[in-house]
């Protein structure tokens, strides 16, 4: 999710892959944190206020905040979920239309510099947690953390994140050689962050432990 001020109210931008089963956001850095408008334990509902459709599988939905001062305050890599099931949630919506949300939840904790790096396997919807950490710790002059990030989706137009000229890089399904080129080799002080489908879930969690990534190296969204 990202924040948009307009002279009227915040919106709050949500890409969503339809398919999609989970929810994640971009953190945005406040030097003072105001409280946040979320409840982790119950519903708080949003108005719909903009839905752009991206490709048949994939639209941007953007929501109000409660008031004009209004924060999400959503951490680094923690998430919020609608009531009933989200996909059916969002092919139905209307602008106009209120989404009960609960959060935050998640039990990624970030802290500036707390490893040398980062290795991310993102899958679809899953560039969303990444997104909001490397959004962070660029922001955060003091954070050094390197980022090394492979982002797997079905095509081009699938992708929340777009490349900003014509892709001319690797092609197919994140293999372990993929992994041991362009992510950090398994060391004390790095950790692999994979969100994504199951199915690639599992597959990449297969492949970190045969090149020698232990559990404490790795974090599953």
């Amino acid at each position: 999710m990202e924040f948009m001020p307009t002279p009227y109210y915040q919106l709050l931008g949500i890409a969503v892959t339809l398919a999609g089963v989970g929810m994640a956001a971009a953190y945005l850095y406040y030097r003072k944190k105001p409280k946040g408008c979320l409840n982790p334990e119950k519903f708080i509902e949003f108005k719909l206020v903009k839905k752009t459709q991206l490709s048949p599988n994939t639209a941007r939905f953007r929501f109000a905040l409660p008031t004009p001062t209004s924060v999400l305050g959503l951490p680094v890599g923690h998430h919020m979920y609608p009531s009933g099931r989200m996909s059916h949630h969002f092919r139905e919506m209307r602008e106009g239309d209120y989404l009960p949300v609960m959060g935050p939840k998640g039990s990624f904790k970030y802290k500036p510099g707390q490893v040398r790096a980062f290795g991310m396997l993102a899958g679809g919807f899953g560039i969303n947690p990444m997104f909001a950490l490397i959004r962070a710790i660029l922001e955060n002059p003091k954070d050094k953390t390197n980022l090394h990030l492979i982002y797997a989706c079905v095509s081009l137009e699938e992708m929340s994140l777009k490349p900003p000229t014509a892709w001319n890089g690797g092609t197919g399904f994140i293999t372990k050689e993929m992994i041991q080129t362009h992510c950090p080799a398994p060391a004390p002080d790095i950790q692999i962050l994979r969100c994504g489908p199951p199915a690639m879930n599992k597959a990449m969690e297969a492949h970190l432990n045969a090149l020698g990534y232990t559990s404490d190296m790795q974090f599953e969204f």
